[in-house]
C-alpha cells in the first residue's frame, strides 16, 4: 500500500507480461484481464489517468511486437467503451488488434473502459432494436442470444476468476459471463502476485467440483 501509484501501475503492467508467460506455459487458451473500469475513468485524477493511458499505449505496442505473441499465435482483443479513451490509446488498441487479428490459438482480452452493467445494457439495446425492426422474435431471445451480443460473444465464459489485493467482490466485472465461474480471492496485491500464487489459484480450481448452479 505504501508504493506510489505511478510505480505500482508500472509494476502491475510488468506483472501482466509475466502472467501471460504463466498462462502460455500451462496452455490456457483464454486470459482476460480487468485493466480499467468505467468507474475508474470517473474517479481517478487526471494525472493518474494520464499515467495509466501512457502505460496502456506502451503495453499494447510491446505486446504486438512481442515474439511470444506471434510464436504462440495469440489474438489480442480490447473490450469496453473504448470511445471514452483518448485517441492515442484507441490507436494503440487498433494496432495491437490488427497485428494479431489472424491468430486464434490463444486469446488475450484486455478490459479497458469496461463495465459489465454497461455491457449488458448495450446488448439489451441491440436486441430491442432488432426486435423492433422485426429481425428477431421474442421467442428467439434466450441466454445464447444475449451472450452473443456481449463484448465477449466469441469467447467462452471464464472457468476461474482471480481477485487479488484482499478484495472479495466482483466490481462490475463479467457479471453475466461469470455466473458459474469459480472465484478465487487472495490477499496478495497484483504487483506482487507471483507464479507460485498463480499456480496455487489454478490448483485450488482443479480441486473444486463445479456445479453450474446445481
Amino acid at each position: 500500500k505504501s508504493i506510489p501509484a505511478k510505480i505500482g501501475h508500472r509494476m502491475g503492467k510488468e506483472k501482466l507480461e509475466k502472467m501471460m508467460d504463466w498462462v502460455l506455459e500451462l496452455d490456457i487458451p483464454y486470459l482476460t484481464v480487468y485493466a480499467l473500469s468505467t468507474e475508474n475513468i470517473n474517479s481517478r485524477s487526471k494525472e493518474e489517468l494520464e499515467t495509466l493511458y501512457g502505460l496502456y499505449i506502451e503495453g499494447l505496442d510491446d505486446i504486438r511486437q512481442d515474439p511470444r505473441i506471434h510464436e504462440n499465435k495469440v489474438k489480442v482483443k480490447v473490450i469496453g467503451h473504448t470511445e471514452l479513451l483518448p485517441q492515442s490509446v484507441i490507436d494503440a488498441v487498433n494496432r495491437a488488434e490488427s497485428d494479431t487479428a489472424e491468430y486464434d490459438d490463444f486469446t488475450f482480452t484486455i478490459c479497458l473502459a469496461y463495465g459489465s452493467r454497461e455491457e449488458m445494457v448495450t446488448a439489451i439495446q441491440q436486441i430491442a432494436a432488432d426486435h423492433a425492426s422485426g429481425k428477431i422474435s421474442l421467442d428467439e431471445i434466450d441466454q445464447k442470444e444475449v451472450s452473443s451480443r456481449l463484448y465477449t460473444g466469441k469467447i467462452p465464459d471464464p472457468d476461474l476468476v482471480i481477485r487479488t489485493s484482499g478484495e472479495e467482490r466482483i466490481s462490475n466485472f463479467l457479471l453475466w459471463q461469470a455466473a458459474y465461474s469459480e472465484l478465487y480471492f487472495t490477499d496478495v496485491f497484483w504487483p506482487l502476485f507471483s507464479r507460485r500464487d498463480f499456480l496455487k489459484a489454478v490448483d485450488t480450481y482443479q480441486q473444486r467440483k463445479r456445479r453450474f448452479g446445481e
